[in-house]
């Protein structure tokens, strides 16, 4: 076979970084219609533009996407947001978060990827979440206290968070997850970053407000399922009541 296998695995690395680089620049698309063209003034965009950098996504595409999210120029974003409620493998309830530009084909695409779970009429899962403002930031100081950080960004509760958990977020510092109310997600993003935290997710999401016991098996089983969701090009984030 010769080294065939290395150029087939180069060749999977690079599709699977190039969908990765099309979530980021969508991620700045929508960050930039939702909250404005300006990262200063867009903590959001301010995040994913940072996170699209340490990916190389090259200038001309962010600007490309901010000014398609913003309106400026020819170019419209014209896309749907479409929220998906469902179980996960054991009954594991989940949200997912669609960003797409053809309903009528994401639909069906996402009933499919559902045939190891189960789809949900709609509203019969939020119940089981709560509906934040999520920042994720690491501090240099290992030893900073999170707690008074929380309260001065004017966060509501705030939890550690490690390298395991989010591979933003390097060994040996104050990784740190911080909810707040959906309105001061900016506010908290810009305490933080004016504080000497490094901003690595700034976003409204979806807390569970239970977490089901699950054997290792089960939870690989709900892993593996929760992936082939992730993977789809129009998953935006997939929201689920696991550890």
């Amino acid at each position: 076979m010769g080294r065939q296998w290395l150029h087939a695995k180069r060749l999977v690395a690079g599709l699977k970084k190039g969908r990765a680089n099309g979530k980021l620049v969508r991620e700045i698309s929508v960050a930039a219609k939702m909250g404005g063209a300006d990262p200063a003034m867009n903590a959001r965009l301010f995040t994913a533009v940072e996170k699209a950098k340490k990916e190389s996504v090259t200038k001309d595409a962010i600007e490309r996407a901010i000014n398609k999210g913003a309106g400026i120029g020819a170019e419209k974003l014209v896309m749907e947001h479409v929220v998906y409620e469902g179980r996960a493998p054991h009954n594991v309830p989940i949200i997912i978060e669609v960003y797409t530009d053809n309903v009528n084909r994401t639909a069906p695409e996402i009933r499919v990827l559902f045939k190891k779970g189960q789809m949900a009429t709609a509203g019969s899962n939020k119940f089981l979440f709560d509906h934040v403002g999520l920042v994720e930031a690491h501090h240099p100081d290992a030893n900073i206290d999170r707690e008074t950080a929380a309260i001065e960004a004017g966060a509501n509760e705030f939890e550690p968070l490690t390298h395991e958990q989010n591979d933003d977020i390097p060994a040996d510092v104050a990784g740190t997850k911080f909810l707040c109310e959906r309105t001061a997600v900016a506010a908290v993003s810009k305490w933080l970053a004016a504080n000497g935290w490094t901003v690595v997710t700034s976003e409204i999401g979806y807390v569970p407000k239970q977490l089901p016991e699950l054997a290792p098996a089960q939870l690989e089983e709900v892993g593996e399922f929760l992936h082939a969701l992730d993977e789809h090009d129009d998953v935006h984030r997939v929201w689920a009541a696991v550890k």
